[in-house]
């Protein structure tokens, strides 16, 4: 899961890191709202922990242009306590407020909670009709068949899951599952794509072609 600090108090940035880490999230940090945006354009972002008081953009302004085009839990993180900033969050749609000194305890557990809310906390198994992915095992099962796949179609098809209707690019691809540091190209996606559609059979068409982008993992309505 990915968590966004925006905060311009690095000690308030290190802080949240270290206990967040220790959860297992994965971190991207922000010193002030233009970097926010830019970085929740770029990047999947589950949630953010968001200061109101920050330089170039303040954390309401950035809330308000986020909202016009994405939805990402929020958690205000600021010094200032007084009801009508927590109003004016809550207004904007942020999901919870905690006032600065805080308990980094408090809020992991707050996260948690939202994360939960929002059906972003991850299954250790996940069920589509006959087919199962099982996270503790590391196993795909088509029909009660195992699948013989690889581990990065494995991992493509996991994150595909956690980011269902999504359009994911080929670089967040390609940085997700291969890392930053790997140098191959969109020719490494396309043909890692074509072996997990071939391997999930009458599944292929769920994982749909965004052309000029990338890929999305698509459930269909009921």
């Amino acid at each position: 899961m990915n968590l966004l600090i925006a905060d311009d108090e690095i000690l308030i940035r290190e802080v949240v890191k270290e206990y967040a880490l220790h959860e297992g999230y994965q971190i991207f940090e922000a010193n002030n709202g233009e970097e926010a945006l830019e970085i929740i354009e770029k990047e999947i972002i589950d949630c953010i922990i968001l200061d109101i008081m920050m330089p170039k953009l303040d954390g309401i302004s950035m809330l308000k242009q986020m909202k016009k085009t994405k939805n990402i839990p929020t958690i205000i993180l600021s010094a200032r306590g007084d009801e009508y900033d927590k109003l004016s969050g809550f207004d904007l749609g942020i999901d919870d407020y905690l006032t600065k000194p805080f308990s980094p305890k408090e809020l992991m557990a707050r996260i948690k909670a939202i994360l939960k809310r929002c059906n972003k906390i991850e299954e250790d198994i996940y069920t589509y009709q006959d087919l199962t992915i099982n996270r503790k095992a590391h196993t795909v099962t088509l029909e009660g068949t195992e699948l013989s796949i690889t581990p990065k179609e494995y991992e493509l098809l996991l994150y595909f899951i956690q980011n269902q209707n999504v359009a994911l690019s080929r670089e967040q691809l390609l940085s997700k599952i291969w890392g930053y540091d790997f140098f191959g190209d969109d020719r490494t996606i396309d043909t890692h794509i074509k072996m997990l559609r071939n391997n999930l059979g009458k599944y292929r068409d769920l994982i749909v072609t965004v052309r000029g982008m990338g890929y999305k993992f698509v459930i269909p309505e009921k």
